[in-house]
């Protein structure tokens, strides 16, 4: 499974997700996950925010060798997932490609979706959406330019909304790998 994260600048909330996104992969020994991150309005070619990487280095992962990228419609196209900070992102990233609408949600959104459903694959989430709009979740707020404390809230959101769905995914891939052999 391939997730693309993405948020504005792409050098906090959506490299924090990617980064223990990679974490998450090595220490479950889910070989087949791979994460990346873009940002819609991207610092192109500027590495982690130092407080974002301290937050991510706290979070048991590693910051080093990365540069931010603008999001593209290719990079939406190849992935399975596409999890966003909020939702004028998430609408922006499902304009960009036909088909990209069924596989892109906000993080808190997808969380809320597997964790109240038990939705566990991208095609459940996307059949469990609440088309209503009306079980709205929070967004993942942007801490550029606040307090290192506001840096550690939202990568502390980040993680409680990303390692429950993690694991509901993961269990499901290990279902199906059991199924296929």
């Amino acid at each position: 499974m391939y997730i693309l994260f993405v948020c504005s600048g792409n050098v906090c909330r959506s490299v924090i997700a990617e980064r223990l996104t990679r974490a998450y992969a090595c220490e479950s020994g889910w070989a087949d996950l791979t994460a990346e991150s873009a940002g819609t309005r991207a610092l192109v070619g500027y590495p982690v925010e130092p407080r974002a990487a301290a937050v991510i280095a706290g979070l048991g992962a590693d910051a080093s060798d990365f540069r931010a990228r603008r999001v593209t419609a290719t990079m939406v196209e190849g992935a399975d997932l596409v999890l966003t900070m909020s939702e004028e992102q998430r609408d922006r990233v499902a304009g960009l490609t036909a088909g990209a609408a069924a596989k892109s949600f906000t993080l808190t959104e997808a969380h809320r979706i597997a964790t109240v459903t038990g939705a566990e694959t991208i095609a459940r989430l996307d059949a469990c959406r609440d088309p209503s709009g009306a079980a709205r979740t929070p967004n993942i707020p942007d801490p550029i330019g606040l307090s290192e404390q506001a840096f550690v809230e939202t990568g502390d959101l980040i993680a409680a909304a990303l390692f429950p769905l993690l694991d509901v995914l993961a269990a499901a891939a290990v279902a199906a790998g059991q199924r296929q052999a």
